[in-house]
């Protein structure tokens, strides 16, 4: 779909954070983040889907993320990390006017702004995956008319043999 854009936000900083919140919401695009961290730890990737782009995949994908799929719980996913230390519950962070949950199950963060969810931090492989699915499920979906259409444009061919 659409633009690719790499961001790495080094720490991350608050306005590193909201730069790169910010310019998801613009481009209304997904943004893969690699998180730099301090203090030794491994650089983490994620990837950052505007609250509109998530629901239009969740839309057309045919079934969720199977969760034998799913990344552990606090094992190192940014989505289990952003937010808090390890599996345990964590306390929303704030970064500028954004506000970072990090959710329980499915290794996500919701990513809010006066208090409307904006965006969601998702695993690489799960926003694949999802971005996927709804791309192949929304390509064989025709509404009413469009098929009538193509239905009607089919009828005045010529048999195969004919042509």
């Amino acid at each position: 779909m659409g633009i690719q854009v790499d961001v790495v936000a080094a720490c991350p900083v608050n306005d590193e954070m909201e730069r790169v919140l910010g310019l998801a919401e613009a481009v209304g695009e997904p943004v893969t983040v690699t998180f730099m961290w301090e203090g030794g730890r491994a650089t983490e990737r994620a990837v950052l889907v505007p609250a509109a782009t998530l629901a239009l995949w969740e839309h057309w994908a045919p079934e969720a993320y199977p969760r034998s799929e799913a990344p552990d719980e606090g094992g190192g996913e940014v989505g289990g990390e952003v937010g808090g230390d390890g599996p345990g519950p964590a306390h929303p962070e704030e970064f500028g006017p954004f506000t970072l949950f990090r959710r329980r199950v499915g290794g996500r963060t919701a990513v809010a702004r006066a208090g409307v969810v904006v965006a969601e931090l998702l695993p690489p492989e799960e926003a694949h995956w999802l971005e996927e699915r709804a791309r192949d499920v929304r390509q064989g979906f025709m509404d009413p008319k469009q098929k009538a259409a193509f239905e009607e444009f089919l009828a005045r061919q010529p048999p195969v043999g004919e042509q």
